[in-house]
């Protein structure tokens, strides 16, 4: 099993700054990597995560860092509820966390044979998507969240085979280039990936403070196209043709990265991963 280990950290905390005494969101727990260099450099966290097996994680951290550290077992676009409270920056780090590819019983990797389950919460499974979801649905989940080429053909294979394993629906992709597209949309119509990012953003503008800064790391492009075209809207000027606005902006983009060979080589999964970060003006 991979040792986990943070995708881009040093340029999160970079981009943050000094948050000594500071309020952070941290929105995508995970196994706490994040979290704890916050807590480390002397912040308050708040950290969210809808998956029950990070909890043990959590309550290490409760042990280690009390009244400094805050965990809720909720989505991240349940974010607004911290409505009225000082929030001084929001951070997400999108995506399947390690922990969750590397569990064959969670059923996200065709690496390991399991369940096909890929819930990082509670709700349907990827099975049970599959069996009650039509063709042409499943087809358009291929084909939006995979770019799956063959969509169609595998979605039938899919409603004829009805999988319950991944190697099971491993073994009906004749294409092997489709494979991973494939589990990737699926990942995504089973936790509502895109819709929980949609409804977190736009919580972030009443959130944060002034001089407040949200930091986004995503990891295929689908994620990285909703925090730019909203991150746009929010930084586009008065007139701006790509995004006209009626009002002054309330924030200003700061500098984007992406992983250094460096980190590439210490950590191979962060190949795609690219920050983008915003600090609120007023």
């Amino acid at each position: 099993m991979m040792k986990h280990i943070p995708v881009l950290l040093n340029s999160v905390l970079e981009t943050l700054g000094d948050i000594r005494g500071l309020t952070v969101v941290d929105c995508t727990f995970g196994a706490g990597g994040y979290t704890r260099a916050f807590l480390e450099c002397g912040a308050n966290v708040i950290a969210f995560d809808r998956d029950a097996n990070v909890i043990p994680d959590a309550e290490k951290l409760k042990s280690e860092y009390g009244s400094h550290f805050e965990f809720v077992n909720q989505p991240f676009s349940s974010i607004n509820g911290l409505n009225g409270r000082k929030i001084d920056a929001i951070v997400f780090d999108f995506g399947v966390s390690s922990m969750q590819i590397d569990e064959p019983y969670r059923g996200f990797s065709f690496r390991f044979d399991g369940p096909l389950d890929m819930r990082m919460g509670t709700g349907a499974s990827a099975s049970d998507l599959i069996k009650n979801s039509s063709v042409e649905e499943l087809t358009k989940i291929l084909r939006d969240y995979g770019d799956v080429k063959k969509a169609k053909p595998i979605a039938i294979a899919m409603k004829e085979k009805l999988p319950q394993t991944t190697f099971e629906l491993r073994d009906l992709i004749y294409n092997p280039k489709d494979v991973a597209p494939v589990f990737q949309a699926l990942r995504i119509a089973v936790n509502d990936e895109l819709g929980e990012i949609e409804s977190a953003l736009e919580f972030v503008p009443a959130l944060l403070s002034p001089g407040g800064i949200c930091v986004c790391v995503t990891f295929h492009s689908l994620e990285d196209r909703l925090v730019k075209n909203k991150f746009r809207e929010w930084t586009s000027a008065i007139g701006d043709p790509r995004m006209p606005t009626v009002e002054e902006p309330k924030f200003k983009l700061l500098k984007a990265s992406v992983p250094d060979s460096k980190e590439l080589e210490a950590n191979p999964r962060a190949r795609s991963a690219h920050m983008r970060a915003v600090v609120k003006s007023y």
